[in-house]
């Protein structure tokens, strides 16, 4: 039985200043949800956007999004099960990687 992952996406409404030309954090994940829908089918990963400017009060994710402005990471940041899968710039393809990890077996293409 695999482990329903959290793909945790911090981002801010306001574009990363060194990622000007990138899609927005919301954008970006949308895209990532369809992508990830779409690949892994009725293989739900729980997703959730945070903004880094007003994150909610669970602890580990406010101290993530202040890790996130303090270090001056490009944004959106994405992590999957707490561990940094993307930045700036999300990879499908190393978000498949670690998702088929935790036992997510992608729909056969081409069917």
């Amino acid at each position: 039985m695999k482990k329903q992952a959290e793909l945790i996406i911090y981002g801010a409404e306001i574009i990363c200043a060194s990622c000007v030309n990138l899609p927005s954090s919301r954008d970006t994940f949308e895209w990532l949800e369809a992508a990830i829908s779409r690949k892994y089918p009725n293989q739900p990963v729980t997703m959730r956007l945070i903004d880094i400017y007003n994150p909610p009060e669970e602890e580990s994710v406010k101290r993530f999004a202040e890790k996130v402005i303090e270090e001056d990471m490009f944004y959106p940041v994405v992590t999957l099960e707490g561990k940094i899968v993307g930045e700036g710039n999300p990879r499908l393809k190393t978000i498949y990687a670690e998702l088929e990890k935790y036992g997510y077996s992608p729909v056969n293409e081409g069917l």
